[in-house]
């Protein structure tokens, strides 16, 4: 494996926990009221591919908020500081 292909899930990684911290913060603050809105994003109704034997569906939402983009740009500052 390559180190570039390896820095890209450390990356995904950082992201992901950064993400996972900022809504879980998010999730405790919710009183207040600009810490607590949000966007979603994503596919909605989901994609279905209905092949008479299997149905398979495809379909994914992210929903963002202040304290998620936080913990999401913190993780690339870690990212670039390792």
């Amino acid at each position: 494996m390559t180190r570039n292909a390896k820095s890209a899930w450390i990356l995904l990684l950082l992201l992901i926990a950064g993400a996972m911290i900022g809504s879980a913060v998010s999730n405790s603050l919710s009183e207040i009221p600009y810490i607590n809105a949000t966007a979603n994003f994503g596919i909605s109704p989901p994609a279905v591919l209905d092949l008479h034997f299997a149905s398979i569906t495809f379909g994914f939402n992210v929903t963002l908020g202040p304290l998620t983009a936080l913990g999401m740009v913190l993780g690339i500052l870690i990212y670039r500081r390792i």
